[in-house]
């Protein structure tokens, strides 16, 4: 009775989550300005790929990781972002909380059109990089994997920069550090060692492992692809470990801070 009874309420507490998502998805569907930053912004700089005269492994990873960075910043962070700041100025984020939804619910149905977002972006650059001359992905389960495990850890970046973001236009300065930090991630390989020690640990230099070796299985620190498709997963295991470590910081900031109303 009791095993029925906790099925029903997952099932019901899914479909909630399910039918808030479908709804976020149509309102971000409607605003043709944040559709075209989530697709225009990681898609434009794939048309670097055709400007190589001879496809490797190197440019490639440059190219489409940060093809993937731009939409994990954008549709998959700046986006919830933008979205938790609005509604909650609004108070639909606090009629929302009055009812049966619980937070959990509320938070993941905002997340999941820009992780969908960032999904679809990934298989996007698969057949472009494809007609550019460059390989398939070496791992495409690991890929995934790793862009959706980075899309939740820049989801709970959101979260936590919105506990500190007063309104919706002030987003456009404080989602400036974890951009910041992304990128600085992402440069970590074309720096000295002693700042690349540094950088390696951020989110950015995560996601361009990830690429690295899922898709073009690059060992750290070497130009030919030498990673064998059990041995990606090797590989990329400090770029996932970096990624839940970011993550789990991120929702303990958020969790510690967050406000579901504005500030009286």
């Amino acid at each position: 009775m009791s095993t029925t009874a906790s099925t029903t309420r997952q099932t019901t507490a899914l479909s909630r989550t399910l039918g808030l998502a479908r709804f976020n998805w149509t309102l971000m569907v409607r605003n043709r300005t944040t559709m075209l930053y989530a697709f225009a912004v990681p898609i434009v700089p794939l048309a670097l790929l055709f400007t190589v005269t001879d496809p490797d492994p190197m440019a490639g990873t440059a190219t489409l990781g940060i093809a993937l960075l731009m939409a994990l910043l954008f549709p998959g962070y700046y986006n919830l972002l933008s979205m938790f700041v609005t509604r909650r100025d609004e108070l639909v984020l606090k009629r929302l909380r009055t009812g049966e939804t619980r937070d959990p619910e509320l938070v993941v149905s905002m997340a999941l059109p820009g992780l969908a977002i960032v999904l679809a972006v990934l298989v996007l650059t698969v057949p472009i990089a494809a007609v550019a001359g460059f390989d398939l992905p070496l791992n495409p389960l690991l890929l995934a994997l790793g862009v959706l495990l980075a899309g939740v850890t820049f989801a709970a970046l959101a979260l936590w920069t919105a506990a500190w973001t007063k309104t919706a236009e002030a987003a456009q300065l404080t989602s400036g550090p974890v951009m910041i930090i992304a990128l600085a991630g992402f440069m970590a390989p074309a720096v000295p060692e002693r700042v690349a020690a540094f950088l390696e640990y951020l989110p950015g230099a995560a996601v361009n492992d990830l690429v690295r070796s899922a898709w073009f299985g690059l060992e750290r620190g070497s130009d030919e692809a030498t990673v064998g498709f059990w041995q990606s997963w090797v590989e990329v295991a400090p770029a996932l470990g970096i990624l839940l470590a970011w993550t789990a910081f991120a929702l303990v900031l958020a969790a510690r801070s967050m406000r579901w109303e504005p500030r009286g």
